[in-house]
């Protein structure tokens, strides 16, 4: 599941507060937030504006890319496709033709290799104490181990609580409890958005720690066999059926060296009604433990005679796509570098689709290659050479699940100390100028502080998404950098329209989330007004330069659950 819906509708939510008389974004957004402290920037200092000319952001160009790579000619742009293998080639041409040298050695391109598992119904089963599970309507699951066939049986049932492992908060779930061989069951979310404590995790704001993601890599951490998620709607930010959807049919996921045999045998997902008759048949009450495990200081409590057994068959289908990866070399610093990064992929051509086949993607996401590439020129085209070297990365297999930033994640091209800071752009709704842009994840680090310089410039104001419990922060790209430790931005045009006002703006987006957004109606038109898109590109623009010609290191703000992570690799590269 991608990023986009859930960006957009925190856009829509955004203006749903304010019409209903709830917090002034407006003025509150530029206020600092419960974790932002003063920005130290690691001594730095940003570079002399007075001294620095940045070219303009090109809007003639963004225009042209954004209509090419949205073409017909591509088909979609879907990895491993003609069409995806034309908008590749196309990227390196285009990034020869700006100066960009090769990102990856002497390779624009980086390998990513990617396989499908297919889950096969018949000859797969998940059940508890002999009683199976009924495969979509009760329970989603399926393994990450890229094998045909993956068994365990008669496996301990342990609830976990929320299943995390978090020193800078104090808290671990798995404390004083073997789970090797076992079979984890955990909530979804964290602590702090069951509680609402502002000083608990990130309050309400959803961290890292509540995403499904981390909850199975930390299971496997721990050694479990098997590792189910009990699904509820709100902590989770969306109903069964999406987990219905999302997971079952073919998966795509990347190829690893050890062929996923460092995860679970089995991971998953159940319907809350089921997870409450399992506590019962094991003389728990389900309400009672998920109470408990909000506390510091939670123990594991096993699950009665519960045991799970389970077996997995799959269809195995092997490809490959690439990240395509150019580099503006710094002209002092060279082995430090700012990161600009967005998808190319999109959807491709359904062939069995009345009328047009091709979901062409031109917001989602022409929008966000052709703008690093027109930033890229900015920089090419700018007289003083940046003294940190630049990267521009187009990812692939966003749409299958981040899967190309998760790969230049696990397979970096340079050591993650050494990117001073990142930059996501996915999906620019084309609008007229806007008072406001929306920061994903608010109050994340210190890459704000340079965005809010370049909007003050403006009269802008930064505008924070308004659902953080619900986590989209950590949907996109920039998370698979960010859980690295590389301090990244996600920042998008704002609503709050120049002409029109919030009530303008959110026509525009409503009107893309209805009728274009993951259709074939998501195309280029001539009649875009991209003065306002130009205007986000030049401010994030300005916020890549204030890195590029400086020798400052943003970081992540005190508290957030990356800090340790950066501060520990900094001082390790120092």
């Amino acid at each position: 599941m991608t990023t986009k819906t859930t960006a957009i509708s925190a856009l829509l939510m955004t203006f749903t507060l304010a019409a209903c008389g709830g917090p002034d974004t407006a003025s509150d957004a530029n206020e600092p937030s419960a974790t932002e402290t003063d920005a130290s920037f690691e001594d730095g200092a940003v570079a002399d504006e007075d001294a620095l000319v940045l070219a303009p952001i090109n809007e003639e160009h963004l225009r042209e890319r954004i209509a090419t790579l949205s073409s017909d000619e591509f088909e979609g742009r879907a990895p491993t496709t003609p069409g995806g293998e034309k908008t590749r080639q196309w990227l390196i041409n285009e990034m020869q033709e700006i100066g960009l040298q090769p990102g990856n050695g002497d390779s624009y391109e980086q390998a990513v290799p990617l396989v499908e598992l297919t889950l096969q119904r018949d000859g797969s089963s998940f059940s508890i104490n002999g009683e199976e599970l009924e495969y979509g309507p009760e329970t989603v699951y399926w393994t990450k181990r890229v094998v045909e066939e993956v068994s365990f049986e008669e496996s301990d049932l342990v609830f976990v609580g929320y299943g995390v492992v978090a020193p800078e908060y104090g808290w671990n779930d798995y404390d004083g409890v073997d789970v090797t061989g076992k079979t984890v069951v955990m909530l979804v979310n964290d602590p702090g958005y069951a509680t609402e404590d502002p000083d608990l995790f990130n309050g309400r704001a959803m961290t890292y720690y509540g995403r499904w993601t981390y909850k199975y890599e930390e299971a496997a951490r721990q050694g479990a066999a098997a590792a189910i998620v009990v699904h509820q709607t709100a902590p989770a930010a969306y109903g069964w059926g999406v987990v219905e959807g999302s997971w079952t049919g073919a998966q795509l996921d990347l190829e690893r060296p050890d062929g996923g045999a460092g995860r679970i045998a089995l991971e998953g997902w159940i319907q809350e009604s089921v997870a409450r008759d399992l506590f019962a048949k094991a003389d728990m009450n389900f309400d009672e433990a998920a109470e408990a495990a909000k506390t510091a200081g939670f123990s594991a409590m096993p699950m009665g005679d519960l045991k799970s057994s389970g077996k997995i068959t799959n269809t195995i289908r092997r490809s490959k796509s690439a990240n395509v990866v150019g580099v503006i070399p710094g002209a002092e610093r060279p082995d430090e570098y700012v990161l600009y990064m967005g998808h190319w992929d999109h959807l491709g051509r359904n062939p069995d689709a009345d009328g047009d086949q091709i979901s062409n993607g031109a917001v989602d996401n022409a929008t966000g290659t052709a703008s690093i590439l027109t930033i890229a020129e900015a920089f090419m085209n700018t007289e003083t050479r940046p003294a940190r070297s630049v990267i521009i990365a187009a990812v692939t297999a966003e749409e299958s699940g981040l899967l190309g930033s998760a790969y230049l994640g696990e397979d970096p091209i340079v050591p993650f100390a050494q990117i001073v800071g990142g930059i996501n752009i996915d999906g620019v709704i084309p609008m007229p100028p806007a008072k406001d842009l929306m920061v994903v994840g608010y109050g994340a680090s210190e890459l704000e502080d340079l965005l809010k310089k370049a909007a003050d410039k403006r009269d802008m104001y930064l505008r924070p998404d308004a659902e953080p419990e619900k986590g989209y922060f950590y949907r996109s790209d920039h998370i698979s950098l960010a859980k690295k430790g590389v301090p990244m931005l996600y920042a998008d045009s704002g609503i709050d329209l120049v002409d029109g006002g919030e009530e303008a703006g959110k026509a525009l987006v409503d009107d893309y989330t209805a009728n274009r957004y993951h259709k074939p109606a998501d195309e280029y038109s001539a009649d875009w007004d991209l003065s306002g898109m130009t205007n986000s590109m030049t401010i994030l623009f300005e916020v890549g330069a204030d890195m590029a010609y400086s020798d400052i290191w943003p970081n992540w703000y005190e508290g957030n659950e990356f800090r340790a992570l950066r501060d520990e690799q900094r001082a390790t590269a120092e």
